[in-house]
């Protein structure tokens, strides 16, 4: 019942075998070292677009190598996608990215660190209640259809921290140092002897070797220009991958009438209710909501956040006999990700895109301007293991290849 439930559940009634081999089930397809593990001597300068978990562990690799470097981001913070709150609930709440798709010993990969042995406590995401809501009536399904899910693709949460919390205290404190915020990327031109980055305030950056790690909606938007432009291969696969808009809220709620996740029927895309404080040890009550892709539409449709959230309070009162108005508390959390300038998006799923175009994707611009992010990565992961990975991946063939 998390993000990729939809997938999941399209993938299992194909195969439960080894052929599927992403997130937790690609365990045996990690590395066995990252660029962490290594060392480079590179002269020059490198350019980083874009703070967000690709960009930070990129920044990483530079910074324990003593490469000089800087990272561009387009937004007065770090983390991208990345955040969280603590205002809402009892536990600290990720408001961007939340499930840890991968097997956990990602996290030691992640790190550095070896063995299966992790540090962090977490929360095995297997659900033990659970619905499918067509419009008119909600159907529980049973714990059988619930543990097949889980034990096709098995996912967890952090217990007490979040996702951005991992990434701030594992790679992004090593380099805070050398990012500078509100610095909108326009244009890369690449066509000389240095690249020149030139931003939307006029700033104009020089480096010998640029890594882009901006989302692919933002480069769907055309918004960063290529000089010389791109070629019609490289347009063509950004252009075919699948970026759903969307976006998330949190509601809080003095009791929990709900199940543990609710799937409601779309002709496209995302649309569910989840219990954010799923196995938390949590006195408070939050019912997230996920939507994405032509579903979405129907809510921006409300034009402000409120008309929005009193929609769902009607949607939730609908399924479970006006109990959700009774017990709402008037508080919530909004991400938006797909109206958000510098997204333009939710996430990707590699899966379901073509080799070739993944391959295409990944191809550097005359051995100088890399790219990394979530759909980049090699090694099949989702989410955030998946941006990070293709951050030490890309920043190593940036370094290495001349």
């Amino acid at each position: 019942m998390s993000k990729y439930l939809t997938v999941i559940l399209l993938l299992s009634s194909l195969s439960l075998t080894s052929c599927f081999k992403w997130a937790a089930r690609a365990v045996d397809k990690l590395p066995e070292k990252t660029a962490l593990q290594k060392n480079y001597e590179f002269d020059g300068k490198v350019i980083i677009v874009g703070a967000g978990a690709s960009g930070l562990a990129a920044g990483k690799i530079l910074e324990q190598n003593n490469i000089e470097y800087i990272i561009l981001e387009a937004t007065g913070r770090y983390g991208g996608r990345l955040k969280k709150d603590t205002t809402l609930a009892d536990f600290p709440i990720d408001i961007g990215a939340e499930w840890i798709h991968s097997n956990p010993k990602v996290l030691n990969v992640i790190k550095g660190k070896s063995g299966y042995q992790i540090d962090e406590e977490l929360i095995p995401y297997k659900l033990e209640t659970g619905a499918k809501w067509d419009g008119k009536k909600l159907k529980p399904v049973s714990k059988s259809y619930l543990n097949l899910i889980y034990n096709f693709m098995p996912e967890s949460k952090f217990k007490n921290s979040t996702w951005f919390d991992f990434v701030n205290d594992n790679i992004a404190k090593d380099v805070i140092q050398n990012i500078v915020y509100n610095s909108v990327v326009n244009s890369i031109d690449y066509s000389g002897e240095k690249i020149v980055i030139t931003t939307s305030a006029g700033q104009t950056y020089e480096a010998d070797k640029v890594l882009v790690t901006a989302s692919i909606g933002v480069l769907k938007s055309n918004e960063i220009s290529f000089i010389p432009e791109l070629n019609s291969e490289k347009k063509k696969a950004i252009e075919s991958i699948t970026f759903n808009s969307g976006f998330k809220i949190a509601l809080k709620f003095s009791e929990k009438f709900y199940p543990d996740a609710i799937e409601c029927k779309v002709k496209s895309g995302e649309k569910t209710f989840y219990d954010i404080a799923f196995k938390k040890n949590s006195k408070t009550n939050v019912l997230g909501f996920l939507c994405t892709g032509d579903e979405t539409e129907n809510y921006y449709a409300l034009k402000s956040e409120q008309e929005i959230v009193s929609q769902l309070i009607k949607e939730l009162d609908k399924m479970f006999d006006g109990k959700a108005s009774q017990t709402y508390m008037n508080e919530y959390l909004f991400e938006n990700w797909g109206q958000y300038e510098f997204t333009q998006g939710t996430w990707t799923q590699a899966m379901l895109e073509k080799k070739s175009n993944l391959e295409i994707l990944r191809l550097p611009l005359d051995n100088n301007v890399y790219f990394a992010g979530e759909i980049y990565d090699i090694y099949q992961q989702m989410g955030v293991p998946g941006a990070i990975l293709s951050g030490y991946y890309s920043i190593d063939q940036l370094l290495t290849i001349k």
